[in-house]
């Protein structure tokens, strides 16, 4: 048995998931969890788990998703950590910096977390009093990279940016610190950014109180 994340886009009618839930189940697959990610427009993106007996059906479970009216698939992707709880791991996140001792142990959980919770490629920390890399994880960008990134989409307020839908930004504004995530497979959605958001409020707190 393998768990596989689905995201799909319906329309934001009653009925739709339960014809796609069918539609699943049509295949031998168990969905066992589901968020709404983004709403809008009359269309809603859904991130669904599922689990299949075997790889070779999913294929197949993608093409009867798809035949459900007003349905399209994003992406699908393996889940690496069928442990992983999407409604859980933001709240874990912020408990576990919360406990750091120490400014070099906090961006370490930091770090670990984020790439963990989103499924990240790269997370990078960035100082911007001093332009410099705090921290990072994965194939994360250079010092430059990241300095012309927040120079382009960082306008007259710190919390009015438009990023690209494969990055997040958040900062952490006490402190001066901005936290970029990089994910290309899956595009960043509004629940996940109020997420971070919600993450860096409290990181700013406790970022702040290893300065007193």
């Amino acid at each position: 048995m393998a768990r596989y994340v689905l995201r799909i886009w319906l329309d934001d009618r009653p009925g739709a998931l339960g014809s796609v839930a069918s539609r699943i189940g049509s295949v031998k697959g168990d969905l066992v969890g589901i968020e709404i990610l983004e709403r809008g427009g009359g269309r809603v993106i859904d991130e669904i788990m599922v689990d299949l007996p075997n790889d070779e059906l999913v294929d197949l479970m993608v093409r009867e998703v798809q035949e459900v009216d007003g349905v399209d698939v994003e992406n699908v992707s393996l889940e690496s950590n069928p442990d992983r709880d999407s409604r859980l791991d933001p709240i874990l996140t912020a408990a576990a910096i919360m406990e750091t001792g120490s400014h070099p142990e906090f961006f370490d959980e930091l770090m670990s977390r984020l790439s963990f919770d989103y499924t990240t490629l790269w997370v990078v920390a960035f100082d911007i009093r001093g332009n410099s890399v705090i921290a990072a994880t994965g194939t994360a960008p250079n010092r430059g990279w990241v300095e012309a990134f927040l120079k382009g989409v960082m306008v007259e307020s710190a919390e009015e940016h438009n990023d690209p839908s494969d990055i997040a930004l958040v900062v952490l504004h006490r402190s001066r610190v901005a936290v970029l995530l990089g994910r290309p497979e899956r595009p960043f959605r509004d629940l996940e950014r109020s997420q971070l958001e919600a993450i860096a409020r409290i990181g700013d707190v406790k970022l702040a109180s290893f300065r007193v």
